[in-house]
């Protein structure tokens, strides 16, 4: 295995796992800033009151995305496994 195709298949790797991430959390993000947004305003300091809408967005988020992403994986799995004699010779 040369180095350029370590490379690379950590690149495919590294840029799942970032798009991934992006896509469970950012929705997540997006929740808890309007719920401070809510608290700063309002003056409440309950932190089950943000806890909650994001754990709630954070599932539907995996619910709605999830055939997707295990698609991503199963499609990087099987690169890798078409790859296998490339990567050998």
């Amino acid at each position: 295995m040369t180095p350029e195709i370590a490379l690379q298949l950590f690149g495919e790797a590294f840029y799942l796992t970032v798009s991934m991430v992006v896509v469970i959390v950012g929705p997540s993000l997006m929740v808890g800033l309007v719920v401070s947004t809510f608290q700063a305003a309002t003056q409440i300091n309950e932190q089950t009151l943000s806890f909650l809408p994001r754990l709630l967005v954070t599932l539907a988020t995996i619910m709605m995305t999830g055939p997707w992403l295990v698609q991503r994986l199963s499609d990087l799995f099987t690169s890798l496994m078409m790859k296998i004699p490339e990567i050998i010779g």
